[in-house]
């Protein structure tokens, strides 16, 4: 493979954009990341196109809180924007989808395919402020999309009963404030993250409280940034405080729906050579993209992932200064700590007690405030990730900074199949 670089990213603010729809976002994000890019559009010879949920639904105009496109999403949001005649690759991989982009326009620059090559991806997830509650529960029970359906519609009764079984013993024991709100709607994926919470808690002894910390340490971060959804600071009290959306999962502790775009332009190292001295590129060391296996946990092909990404970068977990982990709750970036080796199993509560997490610490993990603070529009967050780690690796982050950034880890999973993420991406990046 060729030396793969990023020479300029972009995104909008995550968020309700009620009056956007994703041909706008995607322009938006387009004008983001050309603003300062070395290369404009012309100059691109291939695009990749993320996004998960466009395709789904009737196609009756207010059936869905947008109109479907089940095919040729790229080509119908990417034309009107200016980029056409090219070859434009669709891509869903849930919400690994942005990744998976990202790792496609790697290996065809890598290749020597093509020199100069954009991965883009799109999200419009909020339903119109009108729109009655059943298109808004239907635009969460859409996300089951994510899972063997055949399976998972008929086991999800089993799984909230399981939950709620689980939620009285702890009433029972003088550990749930039953006067909190409790939250009917959400994503079925919340059901599925509680689960594992529940059991990192039985078999290592990790408590609420260490799960609020990240809640609360992402919540800070995510206040730094300006693209992020929610902007506001939040103490571990606070969230613990928060409606219960499933046992011992509060709100806060969990990723909003929300819409957004995100970029990233990569060209190969004979192409960075024209550009000039004045270009400030990253670098990409490794991009390895996998699925899930029927046989093992998902933390065991997790770290499989990682450490296969380690070997390709010539690096180890230890050389990592910051990482963007899939956080659609805490506890799942408490379980990336491990997946990922910053710390022994059974020790993400502890290493995120510690500060170990947060800026300033010893390996700081979503400084932009991860997907419970930034949002998380399925299609553009893994490009999301890319772009905060292009920025912190420039030095360009703001008041989020990392303090001597070099080289950063980029996880990123994709529903659920089996006993883990159906689609995990690993991505190293470094700067130049």
């Amino acid at each position: 493979m060729r030396d793969v670089y990023v020479v300029a990213a972009g995104m909008t603010p995550f968020g309700r954009h009620y009056d956007d729809g994703v041909k706008s976002l995607v322009g938006k994000a387009l004008e983001a990341t050309f603003k300062d890019s070395p290369v404009q559009k012309d100059a691109l010879e291939a695009a990749w196109f993320s996004n998960s949920g466009w395709g789904i639904g009737s196609m009756e105009p207010g059936s869905l809180p947008w109109i479907a496109q089940p095919c040729i999403r790229g080509q119908v949001a990417l034309a009107p924007n200016g980029i056409d005649a090219i070859p434009i690759i669709n891509v869903e991989n849930a919400c690994a989808s942005g990744s998976t982009a990202f790792n496609n326009a790697y290996m065809g620059v890598g290749s020597g395919m093509y020199d100069v090559a954009l991965a883009i991806g799109a999200e419009k997830m909020t339903p119109p402020k009108d729109a009655p509650e059943s298109v808004k529960k239907s635009a969460l029970g859409n996300m089951l999309a994510g899972t063997d359906v055949e399976v998972m519609a008929a086991a999800m009764e089993s799984i909230r009963a399981a939950a709620a079984k689980k939620r009285e013993e702890a009433i029972a024991r003088g550990e749930v404030d039953t006067r909190k709100k409790q939250r009917k709607e959400r994503s079925p994926f919340m059901d599925f993250y509680s689960a594992m919470a529940r059991g990192h808690m039985d078999q290592y002894g990790t408590t609420v409280e260490q799960i609020a910390a990240i809640a609360a340490k992402n919540h800070n971060q995510g206040a730094l940034n300006p693209y992020a959804q929610y902007r506001f600071k939040m103490t571990v009290e606070q969230v613990l405080a928060d409606d219960e959306v499933s046992f011992p999962l509060t709100r806060a502790m969990c990723s909003p729906t929300g819409d957004g775009a995100a970029a990233a332009i990569l060209v190969s190292g004979e192409y960075l050579k024209k550009l000039g001295a004045s270009v400030k590129p990253v670098k990409v060391r490794a991009s390895v993209l996998g699925s899930s296996r029927m046989t093992t946990s998902g933390a065991e092909r997790a770290k499989e992932l990682a450490t296969l990404a380690y070997e390709k970068a010539g690096v180890a977990p230890e050389d990592i200064d910051m990482a963007e982990v899939h956080d659609a709750t805490a506890v799942g970036e408490l379980l990336q700590y491990e997946n990922l080796l910053l710390c022994p199993e059974g020790e993400g509560g502890r290493f995120a007690e510690s500060g170990a997490s947060a800026l300033g610490g010893k390996c700081p993990v979503n400084p932009c405030g991860g997907l419970e603070s930034k949002g998380h529009p399925i299609g553009a967050t893994g490009l999301a990730m890319v772009a905060e780690c292009f920025w912190q690796l420039r030095g360009e982050a703001g008041d989020r900074q990392v303090e001597g950034a070099r080289l950063a880890m980029i996880e990123n999973g994709g529903g659920f199949l089996g006993m883990g993420e159906a689609a995990i991406v690993m991505n190293i990046l470094e700067a130049g």
